[in-house]
């Protein structure tokens, strides 16, 4: 039974705490909510961090999950620039860094992931960067706006979805950009080679070089700045700034020091949790990039990082700290925006899980929806230019129906009509 004499905890100042403590509030809970940020910055959505935001068409206030009256309003403790070194399963208390301890009757940790680091010499120079805070995006920003004037030289490490949509982002100011990435396409990893050539081609009339199949090895530098970014092949590249966009990793040191059930790194790594998002503890959950949950839909254990997975994620663990039944199977999506390209991509396609990519519309003209299918069931499906179809992709995802694949090829047919067989 849940009362007013309960302290909620909610440990991670992004989108999925945001909603969590937003969620607790909405479905009656009148105890406490304390919401613990290590930022200095109230809670915000990260994708404009690479998109709208940093390509100046967003501003900074547009980030933010609530505006800044709404704590109080909702009676929600919002504590900034408050990390949490530790936790007490057995007290039911947190630490934080100044050493104020707080008691909880639930703790829900949605402390996010951070961005993996260089290791080779060089890293420590002024023009080397990263992107995941606010703080990061707002000084990269910055850096693409001189690099524009002077048309300087960006070199991004990593052709994933942040190290494409900022080299959209430096080409639309007229950076100049190469890519070094050492798989064969962009995005190799997440769509497979059928489709990283479409990313290929696309950032490829936009002016951006790739390097495929090398990694930095050193950043050169002079007077603590960038000058050159080197390669495992001999390669040199001319660099006035780096970015570092090589995936990111999961922030499971406060779990892990409490003794909380880890994933392996074969399902993605994070915080253990099953359907309700619960961990190892019967009174922590874990929500957002840091969860990695079993999910009853796919029936795999699985760690999500993208933005839809923390706006559903916080209110589903929340609704579950609650005592309500919650069974958290939504179908994994994401966005992305790179020049005059857009697309969804719904659920989940590993490399190895799928027997063909199925491609309806036109690819070249990038205008099509790409399918990918495992014994004729489809496993995931990415629109790109094709807009309003996301609900039924996820639906022939959902149901595991065998559409007719010449009805699902022809984009004449209606995706709807498919969700028979």
């Amino acid at each position: 039974m849940v009362d007013a004499d309960q302290t909620f905890v909610i440990v991670g100042g992004g989108l999925a705490g945001a909603k969590a403590a937003e969620t607790l509030r909405a479905e009656g809970f009148t105890g406490r909510v304390i919401l613990l940020c290590d930022e200095r910055d109230r809670p915000y959505e990260r994708p404009p961090l690479s998109k709208g935001f940093l390509l100046g068409k967003e501003e900074r206030d547009s980030v933010f999950v609530h505006e800044p009256a709404w704590y109080a309003q909702a009676d929600v403790e919002l504590h900034l620039g408050q990390p949490v070194v530790a936790i007490d399963r057995e007290r039911h208390e947190v630490r934080l860094g100044d050493g104020t301890v707080v008691g909880y009757d639930k703790l829900l940790l949605a402390t996010g992931a951070e961005p993996r680091r260089l290791e080779i010499p060089g890293t420590d120079l002024t023009g080397v960067h990263h992107l995941r805070r606010l703080a990061h995006s707002e000084r990269l920003k910055g850096v693409l706006g001189r690099l524009g004037r002077d048309n300087g030289h960006l070199v991004i490490a990593g052709a994933g979805w942040i190290g494409l949509e900022v080299a959209a982002a430096a080409r639309g100011i007229g950076a100049e950009v190469t890519i070094v990435e050492p798989a064969p396409t962009p995005l190799h990893g997440v769509l497979g080679p059928e489709l990283g050539g479409v990313f290929a081609q696309l950032h490829s009339e936009h002016g951006v070089r790739f390097h495929f199949g090398a990694t930095l090895t050193e950043i050169v530098g002079q007077d603590g700045l960038v000058l050159a970014a080197r390669t495992d092949d001999g390669d040199e590249h001319p660099a006035h700034a780096v970015l570092a966009a090589i995936g990111a990793a999961p922030r499971t040191s406060l779990a892990e020091a409490a003794g909380l059930a880890l994933a392996d790194r074969e399902h993605g790594g994070g915080i253990a949790v099953d359907a309700s998002l619960r961990t190892s503890d019967p009174d922590i959950f874990a929500a957002g990039d840091v969860a990695a949950a079993q999910h009853p839909l796919l029936d795999t254990r699985l760690r999500v990082e993208h933005w839809a997975n923390a706006l559903n994620g916080g209110p589903a663990a929340a609704r579950a700290m609650l005592g309500r039944p919650v069974s958290y199977d939504r179908v994994p999506y994401f966005f992305s925006d790179q020049y005059d390209m857009g697309l969804e991509y719904s659920g989940w396609a590993p490399p190895g899980s799928y027997d063909q990519v199925l491609i309806r519309g036109d690819a070249m003209k990038r205008e099509f929806i790409a399918f990918w299918m495992s014994e004729g069931r489809v496993l995931a499906g990415m629109n790109v230019n094709v807009w309003d179809v996301t609900e039924h992709i996820q639906q022939l995802i959902r149901t595991g129906v065998r559409p007719d694949q010449e009805r699902l090829a022809d984009p004449t047919t209606p995706l709807e009509s498919l969700l028979e067989g």
